[in-house]
């Protein structure tokens, strides 16, 4: 055989062993990669339907959406009237109720305390609810408002109101393409 042919075959040799090595490459690392993705189960709960018809006035529900705890709160006439009626130049992390909500009556927030990430009480008929009848941190004594808004104690932040809209009139949607009502929390 000559120089030149020998040397041909030996580049065809190299440029196809390197093709077939490529390949089984990405063939073998693909699992890795897949893996990456969000599990089928977190996919599903990225949107989360709530019905709010099975909710009396004045009281709440915890569901879970995205690992967190979301508080939904049917308020009472003197409930609105307690949020809405707040100097805010008094509280922290000043805003106005009207920001935080869609439907004056729904109030859905967030369920963790921003000071340490704690899940405040106020759900349960039994539980504290601080001096504003909202939610009582027990950890460091953050006490919240019927708006969800920090009154008293450590935490810096109002409880984060999460991405939702109302599909009817007895139906929100958390998450999905629904607009952020307040400032995230990081």
């Amino acid at each position: 055989m000559t120089d030149s042919k020998k040397r041909s075959r030996r580049d065809f040799l190299h440029l196809a062993t390197g093709t077939v090595a490529g390949g089984g490459a990405a063939i073998a690392s693909w699992p890795f990669i897949d893996s990456m993705n969000p599990a089928r189960n977190v996919r599903g709960s990225a949107d989360l339907e709530v019905d709010l018809s099975q909710i009396p006035r004045g009281q709440a529900i915890t569901v879970r959406w995205r690992g967190k705890p979301v508080f939904i709160r049917h308020r009472t006439s003197a409930e609105v009237a307690a949020a809405r009626n707040v100097n805010l130049d008094t509280l922290p992390d000043p805003q106005k109720d009207d920001q935080r909500v869609e439907k004056s009556k729904w109030l859905v927030v967030v369920g963790v305390c921003s000071h340490l990430g704690c899940v405040p009480l106020g759900n349960k008929p039994s539980d504290p609810r601080g001096k504003w009848d909202g939610w009582f941190c027990a950890c460091h004594g953050s006490q919240y408002d019927t708006s969800g808004r920090i009154r008293q104690g450590p935490a810096p932040y109002n409880l984060e109101v999460p991405p939702y809209q109302f599909v009817d009139d007895n139906t929100i949607r958390l998450g999905g393409n629904a607009k952020k009502k307040s400032k995230k929390i990081t």
